[in-house]
């Protein structure tokens, strides 16, 4: 990640943080091919312990029942990396860890596409909160595995302040 980057999702995040505070909301997150940045910069604003319940990296199907409580019964008729999947992750991590919002993504981040047949900088990101779920597929184009996860957590982080 370089500089720009990191300020970018800072950004994000320093005009998410102080709205849930002041409105006595929390969030969760659950990401995947983002790798922990979308929890990353929530926690960098100061006073985040106001806002911030939890951020689970869901990368392996271990971590997703561990972390998350998912079944295979939950995943039956999903597949990875789509919207539906997506909304699952939010709203799961939303319930595990009683947030009023969740956020979560789940993508190929590269250099190679994933199993599912979507090329490299393809994700999924969505949000769970008091009136629903909203999701979004985005595709970067780029096979750049670091900048693909910025731009995925840039993502989600950008649909969440949306619905705020």
């Amino acid at each position: 990640m370089d500089d720009a980057s990191i300020a970018a999702l800072a950004a994000l995040a320093d005009d998410i943080g102080p709205k849930l505070a002041a409105r006595g909301e929390t969030v969760a997150v659950a990401e995947s091919a983002a790798g922990g940045l979308i929890a990353a910069a929530l926690i960098g604003v100061p006073g985040a312990s106001a806002f911030f319940r939890a951020g689970a990296v869901v990368y392996t199907p271990k971590a997703r029942v561990t972390l998350l409580g998912l079944t295979r019964a939950d995943l039956d008729g999903l597949r990875g990396a789509s919207e539906a999947y997506a909304g699952l992750l939010a709203q799961r991590a939303r319930d595990r860890f009683a947030a009023t919002w969740a956020i979560s993504e789940t993508g190929a981040a590269g250099p190679n596409g994933n199993p599912y047949g979507d090329p490299a900088g393809h994700v999924c990101v969505a949000v769970s909160g008091p009136n629903g779920s909203l999701t979004r597929t985005v595709r970067t184009g780029l096979s750049d595995r670091r900048a693909n996860m910025t731009i995925f957590a840039a993502n989600a982080l950008k649909l969440l302040a949306e619905q705020l």
